[in-house]
């Protein structure tokens, strides 16, 4: 991966310059962060107040550039899930599945990973949920942590135990969110400025609506590709209605979390593990933007599943495999295809929406049943054990 960042401008990788986002605009805004503001005139600028003292943090690594601190400090968060998954696979009844699949996962990224901050984001996440089973003030904590860097890690928490538990971390995410808040807000000017552009945002490219757009575009719809808000993004006729109707399902997605949480009777080991990860998936597909550095969010939480052995994750970790590496396809390798909607260009958004749909699915219906259905009484089973097998030539009566 560092030596493919070394190496970006090589035409295999499309000519991504996936460095330049650490370089220019990160590196621009550790500039107005140091005078103690947040870019509140920056249309650009689009993330929590936590987000600040991530992008200050190369200053910690003196001597270095700013992209080279960076980098060193995304490979040190990776380490740290490295080794939380390690350490959480060698207890008894748990496996290393996890950090393996972690370890061999994010490199199918490419070196995207280490030019984005959603690998210091995805750490606060997964030690949040390993931390769930030992001390859950500890895990709101971290939930809170990640919540004020990049929101979605507050989903962690939905896959708790109802009770004590959960009321325990919720207070830990409050006291650690509000403390933490108030520190930001003494420090810096303009915390909140984020807010005035979310609103605005239209449907990235990528989305699953930018993909139907896509389509339409060889049906003769006439919009078009711009630059805005940190993505590209389509323009046009009718690209207002599809915004509102992922804001829509974004709502339906919040509801079939708080309905499932309500009919939840039944909570196993790796209960708040596979929730979380149905969770953060509802709200990935459902949103406007999905770039390429989600699918280190699905990753990790993939991973935490996969510590246990009594996960309902399995296959969709395998589905979330493929659309990892779909993903390093589309950007950088052939992000060109995919920006001139290309028929390559859509097949590949095609395939790997479709993925991150069919994980999604797949997901949100195996926490279901191992935690809202019935199971099947102890008298059907036996039953159904104590059933003769069919004899060999009456396997065509059958069908």
């Amino acid at each position: 991966m560092l030596w493919l960042l070394a190496h970006d401008r090589l035409r295999v990788l499309g000519h991504g310059d996936v460095t330049r986002e650490v370089s220019g605009l990160y590196g621009h805004w550790y500039g107005v962060l140091t005078h103690g503001a947040f870019p509140v005139h920056d249309p650009l600028w689009q993330y929590p107040p936590g987000a600040g003292p991530v992008l200050l943090s190369p200053a910690l690594l003196p001597g270095l550039s700013y992209l080279q601190g960076f980098v060193a400090l995304t490979l040190a968060a990776d380490a740290v899930i490295a080794l939380a998954l390690t350490r959480a696979g060698t207890r008894e009844g748990r496996t290393l599945l996890g950090a393996a699949f972690w370890i061999c996962g994010l490199p199918l990224l490419l070196h995207v990973p280490l030019a984005r901050y959603d690998v210091q984001v995805t750490a606060l996440a997964v030690l949040s949920l390993l931390l769930s089973t030992r001390s859950t003030r500890a895990c709101g904590a971290f939930a809170a942590l990640g919540a004020l860097v990049k929101v979605w890690p507050v989903l962690v928490l939905t896959g708790l135990p109802k009770g004590r538990a959960a009321r325990s971390a919720w207070t830990g995410a409050a006291v650690t969110g509000t403390t933490v808040l108030a520190l930001l807000v003494t420090l810096f000017d303009h915390p909140f400025a984020f807010l005035r552009g979310q609103g605005a945002r239209g449907v990235q490219i990528e989305s699953f609506g930018g993909t139907l757009l896509a389509l339409a575009r060889h049906a003769g719809w006439p919009g078009k590709v711009r630059y805005r808000y940190g993505a590209l993004e389509y323009t046009g006729p009718y690209v207002s209605t599809v915004a509102h109707v992922s804001l829509a399902l974004t709502a339906v997605a919040l509801g079939l979390v708080l309905l499932w949480r309500a009919r939840a009777r039944r909570w196993g080991e790796a209960t708040p593990y596979d929730a979380a990860l149905a969770a953060v998936l509802l709200f990935t597909v459902t949103s406007r933007v999905i770039s390429p550095q989600y699918l280190i969010w699905l990753l990790g939480l993939a991973a935490v599943c996969l510590t246990s052995r009594h996960t309902t994750q399995r296959p969709v970790a395998a589905l979330l495999l493929a659309a990892t590496a779909v993903t390093a396809v589309v950007y950088p390798v052939l992000y060109d295809e995919v920006t001139a909607a290309t028929w390559t260009g859509c097949a590949l958004m095609v395939v790997r929406n479709g993925l991150l749909a069919a994980a999604a699915v797949l997901s949100c219906t195996r926490v279901w049943r191992s935690t809202v259905t019935p199971p099947l009484p102890r008298a059907s089973r036996g039953a159904q054990a104590l059933t003769p097998a069919a004899p060999a030539g009456a396997h065509g009566l059958l069908h």
